[in-house]
């Protein structure tokens, strides 16, 4: 292809990417996302929150962040629960916390996102240390990296909930892991022994496959989706298979997801982009009547 063509074809796309990006966001505050938990729970949807940081924000405003939406759904008549990511907080104890002392006698449940691999095992530590004042917390197990297996043992010993994602981030030895593969060998591991599993992908066949290996060895599920990503498809998967679907929304002023970000190597999030676009845009924007609900269940 022609260089300036190429270039102004990617142009035009991030153009789009810009615009597509902010459906990811509820809005930069928290009553914009508790608006949006409100009305898909309306819709017969579970949620999770999680602040979008920008890389400038000190960690002192992403504990407040976090410590105040814990607080308030700890007082919401929701099925939500609050997703952290702890690097931004410095990879810090002491402000995690901070952050727990905020949920009240209700206790949500408080799930770490992945990130890096280099900060996995600080990730798995601060948890471990936590669960003994804090027992609902929950973990993040990226298919991509080959430790997550170990890590998924360890999650149970722990009684974490366990959410599964291909992930972002390459395992540094051993980047050629098939993420599919990868994602389901996890689940492999998970299914019997877990006390819950969040199935976090838009990846039809791959939902489809985890949910019925967990449902098989009797693992409680959910399928879990990112609010403004393409979930047609999906949410026709998780009504035939009878699992609940939970809702990921972000809030803040990070809103270019890394997967529209990195859609050189992953073409087919063009073709989701410009598909959802045509078709109206995400169903979670609709109007109740625009989509058919699917039941929720609290968590366990």
């Amino acid at each position: 292809m022609n260089r300036a063509l190429s270039r102004a074809m990617w142009y035009v796309w991030g153009i789009l990417a810009k615009h597509a990006g902010r459906a990811y966001i509820a809005g930069p505050e928290l009553d914009d996302a508790l608006t949006t938990c409100r009305r898909l729970g309306g819709l017969g949807f579970s949620s999770t929150i999680c602040f979008w940081n920008t890389e400038d924000d000190p960690a002192l405003k992403v504990e407040e962040a976090c410590a105040a939406a814990l607080a308030a759904i700890s007082t919401e008549e929701l099925d939500c629960y609050l997703s952290v990511k702890l690097p931004p907080l410095g990879l810090d104890g002491r402000r995690l916390s901070e952050v727990l002392r905020r949920a009240g006698p209700r206790q949500p449940l408080v799930h770490f996102d992945s990130l890096g691999p280099d900060e996995a095992e600080q990730t798995f530590a601060v948890i471990a240390k936590s669960t003994q004042s804090y027992p609902r917390l929950g973990c993040t197990l990226p298919g991509r990296w080959l430790r997550s297996c170990e890590d998924a043992d360890r999650a149970i010993d722990l009684g974490l909930h366990v959410r599964v994602v291909k992930g972002q981030w390459p395992d540094p030895e051993h980047p050629d892991i098939d993420l599919r593969e990868g994602y389901l060998n996890v689940i492999g591991r998970l299914a019997g022994r877990a006390r819950e599993v969040a199935v976090a992908t838009h990846d039809g066949w791959l939902g489809r496959t985890a949910i019925e290996r967990l449902q098989n060895a009797g693992t409680p599920c959910t399928l879990e989706l990112l609010y403004g990503l393409p979930a047609r498809e999906s949410l026709k998967i998780a009504r035939a298979a009878h699992v609940p679907v939970r809702v990921y929304v972000p809030f803040g002023h990070g809103w270019l997801p890394y997967t529209l970000s990195h859609a050189r190597q992953n073409p087919r999030v063009v073709w989701w982009v410009l598909r959802d676009f045509l078709a109206g845009g995400s169903p979670f924007r609709r109007s109740k009547a625009a989509i058919t609900p699917v039941s929720t269940r609290a968590e366990a």
